[in-house]
């Protein structure tokens, strides 16, 4: 269970530490809206960030959760949505 806030920030850091960026994309430009696979993750990067996403906030995501959130902006909105449901299970 965990309170902290999943930042935009803190998604940039596990993309990079996990799977790195692709040399045509600039990580740190205006990406908010630009789907995973738009900026060159694959599945095998995806699922490397869930997990690192799941160990450090301590929480478990659904198998879909890149299908269903596939930019930057839904991605950190839902993992903030299962953290504030964490923590009032």
């Amino acid at each position: 269970m965990s309170d902290r806030e999943f930042t935009f920030d803190a998604l940039k850091r596990i993309l990079l530490e996990g799977a790195g960026a692709d040399e045509g994309v600039d990580i740190d430009g205006d990406i908010l809206d630009i789907t995973f696979e738009n900026l060159g993750y694959e599945s095998l990067a995806l699922l490397e960030t869930a997990g690192r996403i799941e160990r450090e906030y301590g929480v478990s995501l659904d198998d879909d959760i890149f299908a269903e959130h596939p930019t930057p902006r839904a991605l950190v909105a839902a993992i903030n949505d299962v953290l504030k449901d964490a923590v009032t299970a």
